[in-house]
């Protein structure tokens, strides 16, 4: 079971994305054929990661700071899901879960999505 912990001094939208993050993670978990795309949403940059939950291990991860995309916005997170996707299909991985990470599916989560789905994951 994952235990997420939520501090009660913690600002409230970020309590608040730590309860959905903790309602998700009880229905998501990564296999080795099926990996989960992890999306971390900053104020800068946007992150993503391919986990095997059974091995707890990252298999692929991209980010807007190693792609020098400009700041956090929707062409940036485009970027970022056009690298996790090829860096995906580079190890033979077409099917992932997606975990959006307590983040509405919104603005970059939605962009990064649409990205690796137009590259070729599925999900």
């Amino acid at each position: 079971m994952i235990r997420i912990e939520i501090k009660k001094r913690s600002p409230l939208k970020l309590r608040k994305r730590l309860r959905n993050k903790a309602r998700l993670r009880k229905k998501i978990f990564g296999t080795e054929e099926r990996p989960r795309l992890v999306v971390f949403r900053s104020q800068k940059h946007i992150y993503a990661q391919l986990v095997n939950d059974m091995s707890g291990k990252v298999l692929a991860s991209s980010h807007t700071l190693k792609l020098g995309a400009e700041g956090s916005n929707c062409k940036g997170a485009e970027q970022t899901g056009q690298k996790i996707a090829e860096l995906a299909l580079n190890k033979s991985i077409k099917k992932v879960v997606f975990d959006r990470n307590g983040f509405i599916y919104h603005g970059r989560v939605q962009a990064l999505a649409d990205a690796a789905r137009k590259a070729g994951l599925i999900f």
